[in-house]
């Protein structure tokens, strides 16, 4: 009986320093989608689905932390050490307004209807701009009697809907906010400070790490308890299959390796390639890849099915 075919994954180079985050976009008009990915070399990098480059982002002047992408593929939104976040046209790499902040942005994150931006960073504020009024002074999301969002640095934003933003930060903990009143409707803490956060909308779910664990979450409070996963290590990233639901990848700063679990924790493969830590995994809208990030400065993608001709992956079993 043959061996079961290898993942043999595909090498996206082009940074030259550490990958600190990836955002794929949701599946386009024309069947495709496009990946986005962050780099402490301080250019991101836009690529077609196949992994192929499209482009570079120029501008930034500092690393680079988070990347996010539009709906529609057609603008992306950058957070950086260089104390500003970017709006960018993705078709001519024109950087449409910076926004200037008093430290280190480490996460962004673009409304639905790209009409708003909300960033988070080093300040422990969260900022929402108006994409229709560039020049005009964010609005702060603040706790009732403080002045900041957080108590430590906010690790990342998302906009879960048109209206409802969340936030989760080094303090441990996440937070829910209504964009229309700019008010705090719900807070749930964890025992570490959290690591990263990112929004499957296939899912309907967060995906949360801190500390050894994973956590999967109502994106909308329902009521509903997290799904808790507990590793031997710390992840640094996690991200479930936006279809099967049934498995998520990982990544780890402790070694250089991809990991691959059942929804319940078995492990199902370990991934080799990389050659230094780990910082980001993502899986594609359609879930026939994932995407990882390391300190190695590549891109690796690795297929949800290995040996399946798909991009530019033509049938490869076994390695060969």
């Amino acid at each position: 009986m043959s061996a079961p075919p290898k993942s043999v994954p595909l090498v996206a180079p082009g940074h030259t320093r550490p990958v600190t985050h990836l955002s794929f976009s949701p599946i386009l008009d024309d069947g495709t989608y496009l990946l986005i990915s962050s780099c402490k070399d301080g250019n991101p990098m836009l690529r077609e689905w196949t992994g192929d480059w499209i482009g570079t982002f120029l501008g930034h002047k500092g690393a680079v932390w988070s990347t996010k992408l539009s709906l529609d593929g057609s603008r992306a939104a950058s957070a950086s050490a260089d104390f500003t976040a970017k709006f960018w046209d993705t078709f001519t790499g024109e950087a449409l307004h910076s926004f200037p902040h008093n430290h280190i942005v480490r996460t962004v994150a673009i409304s639905p209807g790209s009409t708003h931006l909300l960033t988070g960073g080093q300040e422990k504020k969260v900022r929402i701009f108006d994409l229709g009024r560039p020049d005009a002074e964010p609005d702060l999301l603040i706790n009732s009697g403080g002045s900041t969002c957080h108590d430590g640095t906010v690790k990342s934003v998302v906009w879960v809907r048109e209206h409802t933003g969340v936030t989760a930060g080094e303090d441990g903990k996440i937070k829910w906010w209504d964009l229309r009143s700019r008010q705090l409707t719900t807070v749930s803490e964890f025992g570490q400070p959290i690591t990263s956060m990112e929004y499957s909308p296939n899912t309907n779910r967060l995906v949360v790490t801190s500390g050894k664990m994973v956590q999967f979450i109502p994106a909308i409070p329902d009521g509903t308890g997290p799904h808790i996963i507990h590793l031997p290590y710390a992840p640094s990233s996690a991200s479930i299959h936006p279809l099967l639901k049934d498995r998520f990848v990982t990544g780890s700063t402790t070694d250089e390796w991809v990991r691959v679990y059942g929804i319940e924790g078995e492990e199902r493969e370990v991934l080799k390639g990389h050659h230094g830590p780990v910082h980001c995994v993502e899986f594609s809208p359609d879930g026939e890849m994932f995407a990882s990030g390391s300190e190695d400065g590549t891109i690796r993608m690795w297929q949800t099915t290995p040996g399946k001709t798909y991009g530019l992956w033509l049938g490869q079993t076994n390695g060969t």
